[in-house]
This record gives structure tokens, sequence and C-alpha cells, in this order.
């Protein structure tokens, strides 16, 4: 019988770890350049720009919007330790590092898109969480928060905001 409750309590506590990555480099977040752009430090003190991918947030220039998108970023996860994991592609075409972070559990892309501080986009090959963070932006869409905001919603999505700049 002892055996039998050790057991269940073994895969109840393994159940429950499903949501964090099972892979992943611990990165130091040390500057944050956007809401969907940061800078890390890994254990080598390499530094390292990631695109955090399956979002799309607003640039600084889209106000009030990106700024808040960077801002929440930045009272999230600037100056620690976090979980970079990665996906089907390494880099962007620009030569950034395409990842997902993670904090306490917590998918910091998804934590984006669940607040209204950026859009769900699909970034194939790189689809791993298009799932979660798809119903992250209805959750965000039926509360109205942040660019969904009834009041003074984003106009524009960011890259029709990029394009017309």
């Amino acid at each position: 019988m002892k055996k039998r409750i050790i057991l269940v309590c073994s895969i109840i506590s393994l159940w429950g770890c499903h949501s964090s990555p099972l892979e992943g480099e611990m990165v130091t977040v040390v500057r944050i350049v956007s809401g969907n752009t940061l800078e890390v430090i890994g254990d080598r003190s390499t530094s390292k720009t990631i695109r955090l991918i399956g979002i799309s947030a607003p640039s600084v220039e889209q106000k009030p919007w990106g700024i808040e998108a960077k801002e929440y970023l930045k009272n999230r996860v600037e100056k620690q330790a976090v979980i970079l994991e990665g996906d089907r592609e390494i880099e962007d075409k620009y030569g950034r590092t395409l990842g997902y972070i993670w904090q306490d559990g917590d998918l910091i892309n998804e934590e984006l898109v669940k607040e209204g501080y950026a859009l769900a986009q699909e970034w194939f090959p790189n689809t791993q969480y298009s799932q979660r963070l798809q119903y992250a932006e209805q959750r965000a869409r039926t509360l109205e928060l942040g660019i969904w905001n009834r009041e003074n919603p984003m106009r524009l999505t960011p890259s029709e905001f990029r394009y017309q700049q």
C-alpha cells in the first residue's frame, strides 16, 4: 500500500512538470530591446540577441503599446536568470537567436500574449507552442487586455506599422 501511494504521488508530481521545458540553456537577461527582443548572457559569457518565437509585439515607435510591451518584459525578466529554449530554427534572417523564454515555470512568450502586449504569430516551422499562444491571444481578446482594449485598441498590426514607416 505504501508503495502505491509513493507511486501515485510520483506520477502526480511528474504530471505537473509538463509545462516547463525539458531542455534549455540557463541565461541571464541583460537588456530588453523591445517587446519581443532581448539580450542575454550565457554560461560562456557570450552575449546573444534573442527574438521571441511565436509572437509579434508592437515596435517601441508604435505608441503606447510598444513601450508598454517593452516595459512589461523588462519588469518580468531583466537582470534575471531564465531558461532559453529553442525550436526547429536557430536564427532568423537578422542573425538573432530564436527562442522561448521560461521563468519560474511561465512561458514568457505566452505571458506577453496573454496579457495583451503581443499578438500570437505562427512562425513555421517553429510551432512547438503555437496552440498555447493562440489560446493566450483568445483570452486577451475576450478580456480586452492591452492591444485589445476597446477604448484604445491597436489599429495596425506590428508588421503593418513597420511597413508604413
